[in-house]
């Protein structure tokens, strides 16, 4: 653990690692990703039964790309609808209560 934290108490140095870590980790995932579907793509799957399928395969590019693109412009639609139209609709409903500064909440 002691390697990890970067000394014997959590201090400035596990927040570094662990923000290093949070930052570098997404985009390695990302590249071995894509170095995954570039051999899968070259390659193609692994086939247990030895048969030949090229009759049922469809191309990549122009038929799930633009249906990728679709899904990310309707998600991408439906996401700002929703931060528009209803900004407050996924909020919690204590934000709506004036703050009393003579007061301290019950559950602080």
């Amino acid at each position: 653990v002691m390697w990890m934290w970067g000394g014997f108490a959590l201090d400035n140095a596990t927040l570094m690692r662990f923000f290093s870590l949070h930052f570098i980790l997404p985009f390695a995932i990302l590249g071995l990703s894509g170095v995954h579907l570039l051999f899968l793509h070259q390659t193609g799957s692994n086939n247990p039964l030895g048969l030949n399928s090229n009759f049922d395969k469809i191309t990549f590019h122009p038929y799930f790309t633009l249906k990728d693109i679709l899904g990310g412009i309707i998600m991408m639609t439906a996401l700002m609808g929703i931060c528009f139209y209803y900004p407050w609709a996924l909020g919690d409903p204590e934000n709506f209560i004036p703050a009393n500064p003579m007061l301290t909440p019950i559950h602080i």
